[in-house]
């Protein structure tokens, strides 16, 4: 992987732009870049991809994009617009929808990344069960990462346990994103498939997302810098 920048990614997962900066601006865009996601985009709007760019961080903006493919295009144009470093839409789209996110971001000289999210790290096999997907997700993961690759994104999103597996079907050069990772002494959540930040990086993950055991952490700024120094290497 040629990037230098931080593998760590802290999901800022607020409701208000006083929030989010008071958080922010206490971490160091030198150990992690930023996840915004539904909660904090839907509830302040694009401005806070601005004002978190503009104190150094790159920005994962995270909306998990699914609808038909010209309603997608539009949206991943609109991200690259604000000039985040990665977006993502879900591979449940299927492949013209993926194609057309891709191809919308032709006209862009900086191009973020574009990641395919596959099966919600939520999700074990009884929740696919419950949607009529009667195979592990593991399985699900590898079909639709397969699609996401065939359709030109540059990675996926995936659960950790996921990722060695991935880079040994996909190849070393196809990203992959982890949520559900947890440091050893933190609470599980309500994630289901979880590891910690060096076993993650063990299993072959590029970036790691951590919301939780950073944004509620007594001092994020010293739970931030440790989870980036654990993987500092790895």
């Amino acid at each position: 992987m040629s990037d230098t920048g931080p593998r760590l990614l802290v999901a800022l997962d607020y409701q208000n732009t006083e929030q989010c900066l008071n958080l922010v601006q206490q971490l160091n865009p030198a150990d992690c870049r930023l996840k915004i996601g539904k909660e904090l985009f839907t509830a302040v709007g694009p401005s806070i991809v601005e004002s978190v760019q503009k104190l150094g961080f790159d920005v994962f903006l995270d909306l998990k994009f699914h609808d038909i493919p010209n309603t997608v295009a539009g949206a991943v144009s609109s991200a690259a617009g604000l000039g985040v470093w990665m977006t993502n839409v879900h591979a449940l789209g299927g492949e013209r929808m993926m194609v057309a996110a891709r191809e919308a971001l032709a006209a862009f000289q900086q191009k973020p990344l574009l990641i395919a999210v596959t099966v919600l790290t939520s999700m074990d096999a009884s929740d696919l069960a419950g949607i009529g997907i009667q195979e592990q997700p593991e399985q699900v993961v590898t079909r639709l990462a397969s699609l996401a690759k065939q359709s030109g994104m540059d990675g996926i999103v995936c659960s950790a346990v996921e990722a060695a597996q991935m880079k040994s079907i996909q190849g070393a050069e196809f990203l992959t994103i982890t949520p559900g990772i947890r440091p050893a002494s933190a609470a599980q959540g309500d994630q289901r498939r979880v590891v910690t930040p060096e076993q993650a990086m063990q299993n072959g993950s590029d970036y790691i997302v951590v919301g939780r055991p950073i944004t509620q952490a007594e001092n994020p700024a010293e739970a931030c810098a440790a989870i980036a120094a654990s993987i500092q290497g790895l």
